[in-house]
């Protein structure tokens, strides 16, 4: 792969996930703390990416396969996207800041695959992908720092809905951008319309069925990270200190939190490839699930406050050893003929689905254990809220352990070298 090529997809990738982790992590306490919404209402405009992302990836992925170049699909989308997150930065009601977010996840749900197909499309060998997707997460690393760095030299500039400017900003960067992509031309042929169908047969397999349900379970739980977690730590910070001196503020929160981040890369780039191939997908996924009950514990507990940052990695972790390899054990078990098929369904009941009934559940745990009286430090009961997914997980954890025993599951070596 030449230098051009890498350098062009990797900073799509980059600007990819700057858009999403730009507004991702303190959009919650925005909408809750400076709008004044309810939590309902700041679940639903959360939850409005995963209603996208269970509609549009198989609308966008149509229109790019059939009839339009991907690389002038994705310029589109984000240029549209773009606009919708700047005019949201403008919105002070909740119906205006929902229709404008629904129109941004409209357009920015397909890109999420569209982006992976065009990197695929170019790459002479699968491997390469991972050094290409590993910008996306310092993508999300660096809008974390960009956003600190912001609200330090622009005090004030965080009631302004800085972190919808600053992605806006990113995907019209993005959507400009996108047409120097390589030129990637639809295949205009049409996919196997049995090859869902033939997917679904893969939960006959009891261990893929299990497989299936504590993934969505799990993805359920994840909303209890997102949503919250942003508006947690600046409360623990009102009261307590990381070390003497440095505690976590409404403007540094957001490079606190690419913790997570940091240890998903180390995860990715050094951890899995040398365990997998040791250890076998069924103990790494097993990690993977271990590591969010765990997280949630120690939420639950609240303090030493250094301790509640630090298990932030946990999130990068068990993002990597149970997201990551769950690819790679339906790339494994799948057919052949199926296997798009197959990773579509996993992203439909994940991505889709499962984040779906997660943030509707999230908000429904935390407008039910909100704090209304007068005095008290917190606005929520966090050790109720977090001790819930702590229970679910641990139960996920349980199941995986006792009923996952797919011997298919077993990867050599190569496979992730």
């Amino acid at each position: 792969m030449n230098w051009s090529l890498r350098i062009r997809l990797c900073t799509m990738m980059f600007l990819q996930y700057f858009v999403w982790g730009g507004w991702a992590v303190m959009l919650y306490p925005y909408l809750t703390k400076t709008l004044g919404f309810t939590d309902q209402q700041a679940g639903f405009v959360f939850s409005v990416l995963w209603l996208a992302c269970i509609v549009s990836p198989f609308i966008g992925g149509q229109i790019a396969d059939r009839y339009v170049p991907t690389q002038w699909f994705l310029a589109v989308c984000h240029l549209a996207g773009g606009a919708a997150l700047l005019l949201a930065a403008q919105q002070r009601e909740y119906p205006g800041m929902l229709a404008c977010m629904a129109i941004h996840s409209l357009c920015y749900a397909p890109t999420l695959a569209l982006t992976n197909s065009l990197a695929f499309h170019h790459l002479k060998n699968d491997r390469e992908f991972g050094v290409i997707r590993v910008f996306g997460t310092i993508g999300w690393i660096v809008a974390g720092f960009a956003l600190t760095g912001w609200r330090t030299l622009q005090p004030g500039v965080a009631e302004r809905g800085d972190m919808l400017l600053m992605s806006g900003a990113a995907a019209v960067a993005l959507g400009l951008f996108s047409f120097a992509l390589p030129h990637t031309p639809p295949k205009r042929e049409g996919t196997n319309p049995l090859a869902f169908l033939e997917a679904l047969g893969l939960l006959r397999n009891p261990s893929f069925l299990i497989f299936m349900l504590i993934s969505f379970v799990v993805t359920t739980e994840l909303q209890f990270y997102y949503l919250p977690t942003s508006g947690y730590l600046i409360e623990l910070g009102q009261t307590q200190e990381i070390f003497p001196g440095f505690t976590v503020t409404t403007e540094n929160a957001s490079s606190i939190m690419t913790i997570a981040q940091i240890a998903e890369i180390v995860g990715m780039a050094l951890l899995l490839p040398l365990l997998l191939p040791k250890i076998g997908i069924r103990k790494a996924l097993a990690i993977g699930v271990i590591a969010w009950p765990l997280r949630y514990f120690i939420f639950a507990l609240g303090e030493p406050l250094a301790l509640v940052v630090a298990s932030l990695a946990l999130h990068g972790i068990g993002y990597t050893f149970f997201f990551v390899v769950s690819q790679i054990y339906v790339d494994r078990v799948a057919p052949k003929d199926i296997r798009a098929s197959a990773q579509a369904l996993l992203t439909l009941v994940t991505l889709g689905i499962g984040n779906f009934l997660g943030t509707m559940f999230t908000q429904y745990i935390l407008g039910r254990f909100t704090i209304t009286e007068a005095g008290s430090p917190f606005s929520h009961d966090w050790r109720t809220i977090f001790l819930i997914p702590c229970a679910l997980t641990v139960a996920c954890a349980i199941a995986f352990l006792v009923g996952f025993r797919d011997q298919r599951a077993e990867v050599a070596a190569e496979a992730v070298a």
